[in-house]
């Protein structure tokens, strides 16, 4: 009876930071840009075709492909686009990450990686960060079926400069590696001056962050045209049409606003670096970050206890039971009012604790 059941797949989804339908809330838990998209973007929107809606749109993509290859200083070819870059790295472990070897990556990371490896039965093997939460690029000289790090690393924040991606391509030369870069725009250093040189290397980015259209939803990927060209066959088995008109429109306006981009990318980094030096002065050791989120934790205080203290108070931060790092708390950048907020409510939970 009900044998169909058995059937059905079983697996654990990834689970993305609280949202709430209270208004009235600091919601600084799922590293989301708190200023709006660039006014260029938003003309954009404004003046959209709606009447278009009713046409498929460019299943190719090239006129924001041509936006971020100008920028970026690549070929059209060289671009991927995808619906944020949670599509274009799930369907980029399809392409590339199809050996009987298992794929590496380090074992405190975005935790939607071993979400695809179960869901697309792909081995995969981590590698523990060090103690000062670094990835430790030596680890990475193994024979593998692939590798995939976040550059900066989520939710350590932390950032590896070019020496290191060279060396670990330089181990790897026989995988496709892969670098996240969803936060590198605050911080971070860029490795897509390194796809030039290394054919079998694939940068991820996304508008999401540091462009304020995580609603939009616009992903990409930058690589070798051997590599591109297989996501773009892959794309195609599955769904031809991942970004759509307006997202289009709107991606490349936001790209083409530069002025825009960088102010807002200056702000948040200003307010990160004010956060950080206030939550050192109350004692909590706070990892130098070069994203668009800090990582923080206190000898004194449990992680969890301020977790739901601030969300009583509804400010929401991210709080992740893992053993390693269960007594840190994510807490993303949000404006200097939101950021004044979580720390008047935090110091007083550390005055109620003294």
């Amino acid at each position: 009876m009900n044998e169909w059941k058995n059937n059905l797949r079983k697996i654990e989804p990834y689970v993305p930071g609280e949202q709430s339908k209270d208004k009235d809330i600091v919601k600084i838990n799922a590293n989301e840009n708190p200023y709006p998209p660039s006014p260029a973007a938003i003309k954009a929107l404004k003046e959209f075709n709606a009447d278009s809606l009713r046409f498929y749109p460019p299943a190719d993509a090239t006129p924001l492909k041509a936006a971020i290859a100008e920028y970026y200083g690549v070929k059209v070819e060289n671009v991927f686009l995808g619906n944020g870059s949670d599509d274009v790295i799930a369907l980029s472990f399809q392409a590339f990450f199809n050996s009987k070897k298992p794929i590496a990556y380090p074992d405190i990371t975005y935790s939607f990686y071993p979400v695809w490896c179960d869901l697309l039965s792909i081995p995969y093997k981590t590698y523990p960060l060090g103690a000062d939460f670094r990835i430790n690029v030596d680890n990475y000289k193994e024979e593998n079926g692939g590798v995939i790090i976040p550059n900066p690393n989520a939710p350590t924040s932390l950032g590896e400069g070019e020496e290191f991606v060279r060396r670990l391509m330089d181990y790897n030369a026989d995988s496709v590696v892969i670098i996240d870069e969803a936060y590198v725009d605050f911080g971070g250093k860029s490795s897509v001056p390194l796809t030039k040189e290394y054919e079998n290397l694939l940068v991820t980015g996304t508008f999401s962050k540091s462009r304020s259209l995580a609603g939009m939803r616009i992903g990409f990927a930058i690589g070798s045209k051997a590599l591109i060209s297989v996501l773009e066959a892959v794309k195609n088995s599955y769904n031809s049409y991942t970004v759509d008109s307006l997202s289009i429109a709107m991606g490349i306006a936001s790209i083409k606003d530069d002025t825009y981009f960088k102010a807002t990318v200056a702000k948040i980094i200003a307010t990160r670096e004010r956060v950080t030096n206030e939550l050192r002065e109350l004692g909590f050791t706070v990892f130098d970050s070069q994203a668009n989120f800090i990582f923080t934790t206190h000898e004194k205080f449990r992680a969890e206890e301020i977790f739901n203290y601030l969300k009583e108070r509804k400010v929401f931060v991210r709080y992740f039971r893992i053993p390693a790092i269960e007594n840190y708390l994510r807490i993303s950048i949000g404006t200097d009012e939101e950021m004044n907020a979580f720390l008047k409510e935090l110091k007083g939970y550390i005055k109620e604790k003294k």
